[in-house]
């Protein structure tokens, strides 16, 4: 059996990592880490995660499989929109505008700050005792 061919899409957020693959003419079957997507995912992450495709009208046409590290639910659903936003913009470059517009490709990239020394966490002090 010869392999499909896809477009992909590398999706991040915080720690989380999206690795989609976007196979055309498909039935709108979409597996995470070889779940299906409402076994993985629940609520309102779901239609987070698929907003590209809902934006673009694609969602029963195109396939999508991806393996997401990292993170929790809710940043792995940010990186697995990031990630097929990228892969509908090498199927078809024309609906940049309307992805962009969306905030669809722009990568989030608050990460956690890093903790200082003498600190509790990165900003949290120590509390101050007068006597």
């Amino acid at each position: 059996m010869t392999p499909r061919p896809y477009f992909y899409g590398l999706g991040k957020r915080k720690t989380s990592i999206a690795q989609v693959r976007l196979f055309q003419s498909g039935s709108g079957k979409i597996t995470v880490n070889q779940l299906p997507l409402d076994k993985y995912l629940h609520g309102t992450l779901i239609e987070n995660s698929m907003a590209p495709l809902a934006l673009t009208g694609k969602l029963k046409e195109v396939d999508i499989e991806a393996k997401i590290v990292g993170g929790g639910k809710s940043s792995q659903s940010d990186a697995l929109r990031h990630g097929i936003s990228r892969a509908l913009l090498l199927l078809n470059p024309e609906l940049r505008g309307e992805l962009k517009q969306a905030g669809f490709l722009r990568r989030d990239s608050r990460i956690k700050e890093r903790k200082k020394p003498g600190l509790h966490r990165a900003r949290r002090a120590p509390q101050f005792a007068k006597r």
